[in-house]
């Protein structure tokens, strides 16, 4: 259970990146990051703040419960 919601909004932050053709250097430019530290994100390594699930969520236009949501990944697919 720990780190389950970690790797919930990496998994929702990859998906929301692949649906929308990004390279991960390419996302991670938009969201103001680093690549390498996207790609923690992405694999659910990096210990995110509410404020920067808020801050990410916002740079791309969702919801941040989304990102949090376990079946986020259907809505950020479209």
């Amino acid at each position: 259970m720990e780190g389950d919601l970690q790797k919930t909004v990496g998994r929702n932050l990859r998906v929301y990146r692949q649906a929308r053709g990004l390279s991960q250097e390419a996302f991670a430019d938009l969201v103001g990051v680093h690549r390498t530290y996207m790609g923690g994100l992405e694999r659910g390594e990096r210990n995110l703040t509410l404020r920067s699930v808020e801050r990410i969520a916002g740079q791309i236009g969702v919801d941040p419960l989304v990102l949090m949501d376990s079946k986020g990944e259907k809505r950020l697919r479209r």
